[in-house]
């Protein structure tokens, strides 16, 4: 059924994934963090999400198909530079700033300036069909979502920062379990 939801109506079908894998990425980040689920936050990140990010990679990731076309290393590579040079960094700009906006802090671009250049990563084209990408994107959006939202709502931007506190909450909850 997604299958043929996703060939007969493949905008929607991929948004609608996207925003829900990135939002369950956030609730899981604050889970992860041990403390009690702020659905306020997650409806802020579902919002910007279904608004602007997934709709931007669906036309995006068309864009550089209709551009770029095929699986051949050369084209994936195009791909995957054209992505990070230009793709990238709109998105991880739109997320703190737009994140920024919905919870009205007085400087918008403050997580930005200090979070952008530890956020910025790179993404692969080369083994998902064009009719999945978006939706490819969102589960690596999914996993991209508890990084970035752990990031701005208390890490620094880089994974150390959130390997660290994820093992650290992790040992403590092993440790004070009845079990050991």
């Amino acid at each position: 059924a997604l299958s043929r939801a996703a060939r007969r109506h493949p905008w929607p079908t991929n948004v609608l994934l996207y925003g829900s894998l990135f939002s369950a990425g956030d609730a899981l980040q604050q889970r992860l963090q041990g403390g009690e689920a702020d659905w306020r936050q997650t409806r802020r990140v579902a919002t910007l999400v279904v608004t602007f990010h997934a709709n931007f990679n669906y036309v995006w990731l068309g864009l550089l198909e209709r551009a770029l076309p095929g699986r051949a290393p050369r084209a994936v590579l195009a791909k995957l530079l054209w992505d990070q040079v230009v793709g990238a960094p709109i998105a991880v700009s739109a997320f703190y700033t737009g994140m920024s906006i919905l919870q009205e802090k007085d400087d918008i671009f403050l997580d930005l300036k200090q979070k952008f250049w530890n956020t910025y990563l790179l993404t692969n084209f080369s083994l998902v069909p064009v009719q999945w990408r978006t939706a490819y994107t969102g589960v690596c959006g999914f996993l991209w979502a508890i990084f970035v939202c752990f990031s701005q709502q208390s890490g620094d931007g880089t994974l150390k920062s959130a390997f660290t506190i994820f093992r650290t909450k992790w040992t403590s909850a092993i440790e004070g379990s009845p079990e050991k």
